[in-house]
């Protein structure tokens, strides 16, 4: 792994809080994921990558926009991980390199409908900087 790589992986860690070593590879994260169909990466492999410091794959993923952060493999973790603050994690890194933000605010409104539940919104909403 590459001092850039290793300097991400470590801050990645460092801003969401997870020891992404505990880890056993169960899989019932990525069971539980409501979005578990439209992702590219799923949260167990979110932690794997993260963990191999395999990172850059992730801030070129789609998948990070999908996650809802509804934190249900939070909640299915025998072992606590926690994927989706690594996901949040991720997609911050990705938001504070300038010019890179996958959403603005005035894209939201457009895309909301009657039908939309309000998980979404607000997940919506955390996915860009004012």
């Amino acid at each position: 792994m590459n001092k850039a790589n290793e300097n991400l992986r470590e801050e990645i860690i460092r801003m969401s809080g997870v020891n992404p070593k505990k880890c056993m590879r169960c899989g019932k994260c990525s069971a539980t994921c409501p979005a578990f169909d439209e992702m590219e990466y799923h949260p167990h492999q979110f932690v794997n990558m993260v963990e191999s410091g395999d990172i850059e794959p992730l801030l070129n993923s789609d998948s990070l926009y999908k996650c809802l952060s509804c934190f249900a493999c939070i909640e299915r973790c025998p072992r606590s991980v926690e994927p989706a603050k690594l996901v949040e994690a991720v997609r911050l890194s990705v938001i504070r390199r300038q010019g890179e933000n996958h959403l603005t605010a005035n894209d939201i409104p457009a895309l909301i409908d009657d039908e939309m539940p309000q998980q979404a919104i607000v997940s919506a909403f955390r996915k860009y900087t004012k």
